[in-house]
């Protein structure tokens, strides 16, 4: 395997990216872990956004109304209403759009996450589950504040959920 990019695939490329230490060198380890953070669930909720609407659209017909009564309203709230357009152009526009929004808020929340679990662990010199509360509990509540009409309910919902689940991947780890 040559070393000159003309001659390197695609593939080995991607093959090197654990010896490499990740996608990015900013120049701080903060900045690469955050950015790869970032970009990786932020792939992760496109995939999603599309996945779901893809889903709603087969079994209901694209239909936002005949969506069953056991749904929460919650989960109507952030469909993609707006995908009900005239032509096929504002459909795709609106899809595109929804998904970018939903992809800004996943890789923020993982960058976010990640910036600041790595950020006190060199503060405090430890790596635990405080972090990790601390961490999702800021994650959670900022994520909050990206939904459309977010009330102060919804911010410490946001905020105690993030940290009761950073917590719990924290103390999980290792044993499954």
């Amino acid at each position: 395997m040559g070393h000159n990019l003309e001659t390197r695939s695609l593939v080995d490329e991607l093959k090197s990216f654990d010896r490499k230490g990740g996608l990015f060198d900013l120049g701080h380890p903060l900045l690469n872990r955050m950015a790869e953070c970032f970009v990786k669930a932020a792939g992760i909720g496109a995939v999603q956004a599309v996945s779901r609407e893809a889903y709603f659209t087969l079994t209901q017909g694209g239909d936002s109304n005949s969506i069953p009564p056991e749904v929460s309203t919650a989960r109507k709230k952030h469909r993609f209403s707006e995908l009900r357009g005239e032509t096929n152009q504002n459909t795709v526009e609106a899809l595109v759009k929804s998904t970018g929004k939903e992809s800004l808020q996943w890789g923020l929340g993982a960058g976010m996450y990640s910036g600041i679990t790595y950020g006190l662990k060199e503060a405090r010199g430890v790596h635990d589950w405080k972090n990790s509360a601390m961490a999702g509990a800021i994650t959670g509540a900022a994520l909050a504040l990206t939904f459309d009409d977010s009330s102060h309910e919804d911010v410490v919902q946001g905020a105690i959920t993030g940290a009761a689940i950073s917590t719990a991947a924290n103390l999980l780890t290792g044993i499954f």
